[in-house]
C-alpha cells in the first residue's frame, strides 16, 4: 500500500498531465480496489464542484482510499493509507 501512496504524491507533485493517470471510469476504480484491496464505499459526499467524494475501506480497515466522480463521469484517487479508523459523530453542541 505504501506504494500506492508514493505513486499518487509523485503524481500530483508531477503536475497535472501526469494525474490525469490515476483517473478511469468509476466502475473501473471501484472495481480495481475491490479486487485488489477488498475495499468497499463507507461514506460519500458531494464536493463544492459538484463532483462526487467517495471514501473506500476494507471491512477491517486495514487500508483505505478517497476518489472523486467528477461531472464528467471520470473517477480520480485523490489519497490513500492504511489503519482506517471510524470515530464516533459527537452530537451537534456537545462538547469534545
Amino acid at each position: 500500500m505504501l506504494r500506492v501512496v508514493a505513486f499518487l504524491v509523485a503524481l500530483f507533485i508531477a503536475g497535472p498531465a501526469l494525474a490525469q493517470m490515476a483517473c478511469d471510469k468509476r466502475t473501473e476504480v471501484t472495481g480495481h480496489l475491490k479486487r485488489k484491496y477488498e475495499e468497499a464505499p463507507i461514506a460519500l459526499g458531494v464536493a463544492n464542484n459538484g463532483g462526487l467524494v467517495e471514501l473506500l475501506t476494507t471491512e477491517e480497515g486495514k487500508t483505505w482510499t478517497l476518489i472523486i466522480t467528477l461531472p464528467n463521469g471520470m473517477t480520480c484517487l485523490l489519497a490513500a493509507g492504511e489503519d482506517w479508523e471510524t470515530i464516533p459523530v459527537a452530537q451537534f453542541g456537545e462538547k469534545t
